[in-house]
């Protein structure tokens, strides 16, 4: 295999399409040594029906606001690869969204599931609706239009979606409200679900709280302590709040926050109902983060600004895919960043994440480090599976066990001569190597 001619194909093939080349080409450029060791791989022809997409859905939404007007939204979603199993991915609901945006994240996702351990391919999918200054009543119709469509091609066996940015628990319960009634069945096919009706405890935190457990892994490999150390994240939203909670736990300090409007510096550190507050922001339906200062005058809040520029031990993006860019990462490297962990998917720039392995800082890439949350639906599922729900303990036990395989899995391909672990290599490699040979096992399909 040859990364440029691969590339090359692609960019022909689907031009404009930056977000999708961009994740392909960080995976190749990293497993193409290994993949050229494998005849059998080109033999299959792997590389190449790996990065297309199984299936791709795309669908009008027709739906009728609070004032009696039609609107029109699209949805989508991309079956990656379910060569380990049922395709899993959440929902993204934002008007940024594009084909791009979600067969990158399904692309991701393959790879993300695949080192979990547990048996889920990839897909990704949602909509440009944004529920943002929606009414709650537009929403559901929303989310019932929304599923009208989609519930045909999903199933527990089949494609198990979930909550991404843009759908929570709400959400999430008006689309298995309408697939139900459907379908006609009270099954797994959505993770995410309220506790009432199959949900899981610790979903919600399930992403920040797997960060850490990979980020204790790195650190305990280099002899060092979170505890003590000072942290910026961005985002407020469920991600963002898991990862302030656990850093709380461990006796780290959270000094930033972030929304669309700029970021919040807080020198005394994000805990306690300072944390609370942080629901309240995200529940206020405002997108963002300014009124913090006004419950909590100690912090400070920089309007436009991102908060790579305050001087931390530990960036964690928490946000959205490319917050974090070349001249973040600089910054961040010139204040002395000892740990980079991405949270958000592809949260950085490619020009970002090289700069980062270029001057041997610990970074752990988003397919390693957030899997914490597809981890916990993959718990969720399972105790569908078996009509049961499992403590809270149990599951967080049985998350931090996964994120330790992950990290294991990582050190099996990343070790690099000098000691220093590139872990984007070793995340990529597992994942592709885990879901190459599952795809030759089955034949050419």
């Amino acid at each position: 295999m040859k990364t440029e001619s691969v590339l090359a194909m692609l960019e022909a093939k689907h031009p404009g399409e930056k977000e999708y080349l961009q994740a392909v080409k960080e995976v190749l450029v990293t497993i193409e040594d290994e993949y050229n060791k494998h005849p059998e791989f080109e033999k299959h022809r792997i590389i190449e029906r790996m990065v297309e997409p199984d299936k791709v859905v795309i669908f009008r939404v027709p739906w009728v606001d609070d004032k009696g007007n039609v609107q029109v939204n699209l949805g989508y979603r991309i079956q990656f690869n379910n060569a380990i199993g049922p395709y899993k991915g959440g929902m993204r609901f934002h008007s940024s969204v594009s084909l791009s945006t979600f067969k990158f994240l399904g692309f991701e996702q393959t790879f993300k599931n695949a080192l979990t351990t547990l048996p889920m391919g990839g897909a990704k999918g949602g909509s440009d609706f944004s529920p943002k200054g929606k009414s709650q009543t537009e929403i559901m119709r929303f989310c019932h239009a929304f599923m009208l469509e989609l519930w045909r091609h999903l199933g527990p066996d089949k494609d198990v979606p979930a909550g991404d940015l843009g759908v929570g628990a709400r959400e999430v319960g008006y689309m298995y409200g309408m697939y139900k009634k459907l379908a006609q069945e009270h099954t797994g096919t959505f993770t995410g679900k309220g506790l009432e009706f199959g949900g899981s405890l610790i979903r919600p935190e399930a992403t920040g709280f797997g960060a850490f457990y990979f980020l204790n892994e790195m650190f305990k490999r280099e002899g060092i302590e979170i505890k003590g150390k000072t942290i910026a994240i961005s985002g407020f939203g469920n991600v963002a709040w898991g990862a302030v909670t656990k850093a709380a736990q461990l006796g780290a300090k959270v000094v930033t926050i972030s929304g669309p409007d700029g970021y919040i510096y807080d020198p005394d550190g994000i805990s306690g109902d300072k944390i609370d507050f942080m629901l309240e922001l995200r529940n206020s339906g405002q997108d963002i983060v300014a009124p913090y200062v006004e419950e909590f005058p100690g912090a400070t809040f920089h309007p436009g600004k991102k908060p790579w520029i305050q001087k931390v031990d530990i960036a964690m993006p928490c946000a959205i895919q490319n917050e974090l860019n070349e001249k973040d990462a600089e910054q961040l490297v010139a204040n002395g960043v000892m740990c980079v962990v991405e949270v958000s998917n592809m949260g950085c720039t490619t020009a970002a994440t090289d700069i980062f392995l270029e001057h041997k800082i610990l970074y752990a890439p988003g397919k390693a480090a957030n899997a914490g949350g597809v981890a916990t639906s993959g718990l969720e599922m399972s105790q569908n599976a078996m009509h049961i729900q499992w403590t809270a303990e149990e599951v967080d036990r049985q998350l931090g066990i996964i994120m330790k395989n992950i990290h294991d899995q990582c050190l099996q391909y990343g070790k690099e001569k000098d000691g220093y672990v590139n872990y984007v290599k070793g995340a990529n490699i597992a994942g592709f190597m885990k879901v190459a040979r599952a795809m030759i096992a089955q034949g050419t399909i």
